[in-house]
């Protein structure tokens, strides 16, 4: 009995003291690979799209007047943990973004790893560093952060096309 009683308390200091670990979201991963595309489904399946929609709301909360939005609970892609979601837009591009805790060669390695691919076109300017690949026609993945040794947060997404 006291055995059992020592391991509840153990068990809930142990729940109290460390967080749980968020798990990948599949739907959050496949958007922010490119493997799915919101603008598709606006034209070809409404249906998809509005469950996508609804599902992501649950998920989130808009931050003020701000373009991105905040998890409400813990959530990860590729095992980075999401600190704010932008569901239309990558900059000045049209598509979905998510600013994950890591840093951007973490990030690069994950989406890679993810992808299978080397993302090819990397520059760094105006203390920004990007790499991107098109992985279909107005499908680009990216991956973006401060050209700042001690940044610690990088954005990773999809673009289907850049706004003129």
């Amino acid at each position: 009995m006291k055995r059992a009683m020592f391991t509840g308390v153990a068990i809930a200091m142990f729940a109290a003291i460390f967080p749980a670990v968020a798990a990948d979201d599949p739907g959050l991963t496949r958007m922010t690979l490119c493997q799915d595309s919101w603008a598709e489904w606006t034209k070809k399946e409404p249906k998809t799209f509005e469950s996508f929609r609804n599902r992501f709301m649950n998920q989130f909360a808009p931050h003020e007047n701000d373009p991105y939005w905040l998890p409400k609970a813990s959530v990860s892609v590729l095992g980075m943990h999401i600190a704010q979601a932008f569901p239309g837009s990558i900059g000045m591009g049209v598509g979905f973004s998510l600013t994950v805790d890591v840093p951007f060669d973490k990030a690069r390695a994950a989406m890679e790893k993810a992808l299978g691919k080397k993302l090819q076109h990397c520059e760094a300017s105006d203390n920004m560093k990007t790499c991107d690949l098109e992985v279909a026609p107005q499908r680009t993945v990216t991956v973006m952060a401060e050209d700042n040794p001690k940044s610690r947060q990088t954005l990773i997404g999809c673009y289907y096309f850049y706004e003129k």
